[in-house]
């Protein structure tokens, strides 16, 4: 196997140093978070640290990197309390991609790309068009991550939308049968083929699918 320490890893340089650190925590979520600015301007950004906090509260967590230079989600989330998540399936990988191209905040990602923004319910985030998952979140609180200056945001579940075909019984979301995609380092997508799901576990209990 390669190796590295952790003097291996300082001294790497920048690009190959976040494509590995990026890469070794595994796939990860691949989601557009929509904000819209207290004037009204839209935003979508591609974001692939947005993480389960619990579930009652319904609660989900994402990371901000530092805010020492313009950030619109950040600011619109804090102006406005209000934005969505939506998640990336394989048709729009390309176009979700590009939203991490750093526009100035009176340019929409949704002019600059195939995507397509709708509002439910007067909401005031915008939603991605055919996400086969969305869910409108509400902020919470926030806390600085010490160790690099990073702001973890959790925020509420306040309404989901479901693709109907995607949805299980027991409230279980297939999120392969949706083309949903993921997310492994900074640039690379994964669609996941089939899930196959196990019993839960408890001592001396046998496996069950």
């Amino acid at each position: 196997m390669i190796h590295f320490n952790r003097n291996d890893i300082d001294l790497m340089p920048y690009v190959f140093r976040i494509n590995l650190i990026n890469s070794v925590s595994g796939y990860k979520s691949a989601n557009l978070i929509g904000t819209q600015s207290i004037t009204g301007q839209p935003n979508v950004a591609v974001f692939s640290s947005i993480t389960h906090i619990g579930s009652n509260p319904p609660l989900l967590g994402f990371f901000m990197r530092p805010t020492t230079v313009v950030r619109n989600t950040y600011e619109n989330i804090k102006e406005t309390g209000r934005y969505t998540i939506n998640h990336i399936h394989e048709a729009i990988v390309n176009d979700a991609h590009h939203t991490s191209a750093k526009y100035d905040k009176g340019v929409s990602e949704f002019d600059q790309t195939g995507l397509e923004e709708i509002y439910r319910n007067d909401f005031k985030a915008p939603f991605v068009f055919g996400a086969p998952v969305q869910l409108a979140m509400s902020y919470v609180e926030e806390y600085e991550i010490k160790a690099n200056n990073t702001i973890l945001i959790i925020g509420q579940v306040e309404h989901i939308y479901v693709e109907d075909h995607l949805f299980r019984s027991d409230g279980f979301i297939d999120l392969a049968e949706g083309n949903v995609a993921a997310i492994n380092g900074l640039d690379a997508y994964a669609v996941p083929e089939s899930n196959e799901r196990l019993s839960y576990q408890r001592p001396n209990l046998a496996l069950q699918k």
